[in-house]
């Protein structure tokens, strides 16, 4: 009952900020996270940038199809598909058993990322060994919060959840929360950039695990079936490369 009661939630905020149906000039609904750079976000102009933005840009050139993006949130992205809202979603999704078990439908990967933890600037936590009987955020439905919940009793922490990265961040900053776990390509460069008035730890990543653009419908397989392909295409002729180094410098 209380996932049922979430997915609706989140299917009534995903309608609250746009009507998730296609309009007639775009070929698919995509749907997207909010505030998880450098994959997407919001630039000074408004305008939704990163680089899952421009890996789906460089993919739909490439295949020749259009879409129109619905910035929603991690949630609320997922509950759209499900729902047949959305035909589709790239959001620094780590492809998995489990997600691909309850129903996802993963490309290729196309990024490897950890999960590892940051806590405040001045914070004199050095390790998972100095997390006892503190508390850290994590991002709900998320590796990062699998990850600190397989961990919390070995370590002897406990887990608080957050619909959004942007609010489980404010948490450690503001002294709410001890800690944080999230991708470790989105602390690094968020710390690295100024963003987050935060410090990574060093060695509390885990195995790395590749993104993946997903559908949660086998009806819509063409979709993948574009995307691995228009992936291969740019991954060939150095598209790809230039946008991961636009924004990570790899």
């Amino acid at each position: 009952m209380k996932k049922l009661l979430l997915i609706v939630l989140a299917v009534a905020m995903c309608l609250s900020f746009a009507a998730c149906t296609k309009t007639e000039d775009a070929d698919y609904v995509i749907a997207t996270d909010k505030g998880f750079s450098p994959f997407e976000f919001q630039d000074a102009e408004g305008n939704i940038v990163g680089i899952d933005m421009d890996i789906l840009a460089a993919v739909a050139e490439d295949q020749g199809f259009t879409y129109e993006l619905q910035y929603i949130g991690w949630d609320a992205a997922i509950a759209a598909c499900q729902a047949g809202q959305a035909d589709g979603m790239i959001a620094g999704a780590s492809i998995t058993e489990e997600r691909k078990n309850s129903g996802w439908t993963f490309s290729e990967g196309y990024y490897d990322a950890t999960q590892g933890m940051a806590v405040a600037k001045d914070s004199s936590i050095t390790g998972f060994a100095d997390m006892k009987g503190k508390k850290v955020a994590v991002k709900n439905g998320t590796m990062s919060n699998q990850y600190a919940e397989s961990i919390k009793d070995k370590y002897g922490f406990e887990v608080v959840t957050f619909s959004t990265s942007p609010d489980m961040y404010q948490a450690v900053t503001g002294g709410q929360v001890d800690a944080c776990m999230d991708d470790t390509p989105i602390l690094k460069y968020n710390i690295k950039t100024g963003e987050l008035a935060m410090k990574f730890v060093e060695g509390t990543e885990n195995e790395p695990a590749q993104y993946g653009f997903a559908i949660f419908d086998s009806a819509k397989q063409e979709l993948v079936d574009k995307f691995n392909a228009g992936l291969k295409n740019i991954r060939e002729n150095g598209k790809y490369a230039e946008i991961i180094a636009k924004y990570l410098g790899e």
